[in-house]
């Protein structure tokens, strides 16, 4: 059970909802992080006082100390003030819920300090998740997944004394805004078309991830790497309800499967109060109400960042820290509406098709993998 948390990325949906279940709990917060929002930092920091807040933008983090200067509160900038925030001795628990991978080297450093990570950084795995997951066994930390999906397979999981016992993980999947379109429809939608998703409210991101069908892609890389599973045995379906929030088959053929309301809050509270189940003020999920369940095989022809993130996956090594770094920059180019849709696909595939896998790459390999995947997209989008 969780007593004292820090946030990294506490501004986003993620972290927001987090500092939601902490008040529900009554948890103290010992850090929170962010990039450049100041005013809602201030004001989490005069609701919640931690010790520590971090900004992550050298300029906000001058502001908020400005403004916080009548508190007890210190304020750190840049990046590796991250660090500081994941390593702060009075937190029991570290939620990384910042994007992308300024996530990778806090979490190795909550590691270090034998936290429990609730893990909403799904980059951290993707790209180095032999390093990371090798250091928090050694070290005794606790990685608790949040991503829905995840936690919905940790959940079905316990009692599972032997990972053998596993034939098969099924990640769901909503298909996003853009299910059931062809592929000439697809790639005629906008930047705001991407960013209506039909049942979760995200951040720009990873909603056009879930779009182009990348954040299941990466979904499974992560999925193959808490569990240590071949990509064979892990696999994908569409339900478009999102109430089936996972699946997991067993060698006697049994299937259990964790079913909720698409609500975050949710595997955020699983992940504070485990191994034990707290009372949730939230609306139960009401079956004799909820619509009919459905499922699906992925389109992997209209949607092929899904197929492309299984290729990286079978490579291995540093291919998936040069998916991840490449798809992350060409989101950054459609989010500034600078490319078209099926850009992000061509731009990540162009860079995957350039750099070379390293097979079990260190921690500075893989970063230099994630480097050169973004200079690729730049230069690409440049030319």
């Amino acid at each position: 059970m969780t007593n004292t948390l820090s946030i990294l990325g506490s501004t986003g949906s993620i972290g927001r909802q987090t500092l939601d279940v902490a008040e529900q709990l009554g948890l103290n917060v010992a850090a929170l992080t962010a990039n450049s929002s100041v005013e809602r930092v201030e004001a989490q920091v005069r609701k919640f006082r931690p010790r520590l807040a971090v900004m992550t933008d050298e300029a906000a983090a001058r502001d908020l100390a400005v403004r916080l200067a009548d508190t007890d509160t210190r304020v750190l900038g840049g990046p590796v003030a991250l660090e500081e925030a994941a390593a702060a001795p009075e937190a029991d628990t570290v939620v990384t819920a910042v994007v992308g991978m300024v996530g990778l080297k806090p979490t190795l450093a909550a590691i270090g300090g034998k936290k429990r990570i609730a893990l909403a950084n799904k980059e951290t795995l993707v790209c180095a998740g032999e390093i990371v997951m090798d250091a928090a066994e050694k070290s005794g930390a606790e990685i608790i997944p949040v991503d829905s999906e995840h936690s919905a397979i940790f959940q079905c999981l316990q009692g599972c004394g032997n990972r053998r016992e596993i034939r098969r993980l099924i990640l769901t999947c909503s298909g996003g805004p853009f299910y059931g379109m062809s592929r000439e429809e697809a790639g005629r939608k906008t930047r705001a078309d991407a960013l209506r998703h039909p049942n979760w409210t995200m951040g720009p991101k990873i909603t056009v991830d879930c779009a182009t069908l990348m954040n299941k892609g990466l979904e499974v890389i992560e999925a193959m790497r808490l569990y240590r599973l071949p990509l064979s045995q892990v696999d994908v379906a569409i339900h478009r309800q999102s109430i089936v929030h996972s699946l997991v088959e067993f060698r006697d053929g049994a299937v259990l499967a964790q079913l909720g309301t698409p609500d975050m809050r949710l595997p955020i509270r699983y992940a504070m109060t485990y191994p034990e189940r707290g009372e949730n003020p939230a609306e139960p999920l009401d079956l004799l109400n909820c619509p009919p369940l459905t499922f699906a095989e992925p389109d992997r022809e209209t949607f092929p960042c899904l197929a492309l993130a299984e290729e990286a996956a079978v490579r291995g090594g540093t291919a998936c820290a040069v998916l991840n770094g490449a798809n992350e920059a060409a989101v950054q180019l459609f989010l500034a509406d600078q490319i078209g849709f099926y850009d992000i696909f061509h731009l990540t595939q162009k860079a995957l098709e350039t750099l070379p896998a390293v097979e079990n790459p260190t921690l500075e390999e893989i970063l230099e993998a994630d480097h050169s995947a973004r200079e690729i997209v730049s230069k690409e989008y440049s030319a």
